[in-house]
């Protein structure tokens, strides 16, 4: 009876021992920041905007720089373009014009000839 009870005793100390153990709490408070999303000097006051807003308003307005500088440079490109064809086309037109004219005055003495 003895040694039924030193095994009983030894098998639940070894128990107790070797089963799986919970780690302690640990206190996070002192380990949390405060990530805050507002500004600073008055989150609470009328009129506090968010980080994020303030961030995408000034990427928007920036993209919107952007995109009216890119909408004047493609303008002023066509424009150019632009004259530059007619200036081609005007050139064409004196071109044949001259032509017409020159064909013209070598057919008019062949007419008073005839």
């Amino acid at each position: 009876m003895k040694n039924l009870f030193f095994v009983a005793g030894t098998f639940s100390i070894l128990f107790i021992s070797c089963s799986k153990r919970e780690p302690a709490p640990v206190d996070d408070n002192q380990n949390i920041k405060m990530q805050y999303d507002t500004t600073a000097i008055d989150s609470f006051s009328a009129g506090a905007t968010s980080v994020d807003i303030v961030r995408q308003i000034r990427m928007s307005s920036q993209r919107y720089q952007d995109s009216l500088k890119e909408a004047l440079r493609i303008q002023k490109e066509e424009k150019r373009i632009k004259e530059e064809l007619e200036k081609e086309n005007k050139k064409k037109q004196e071109e044949e014009k001259k032509k017409t004219e020159k064909e013209d005055k070598e057919k008019a003495p062949v007419k008073a000839s005839v």
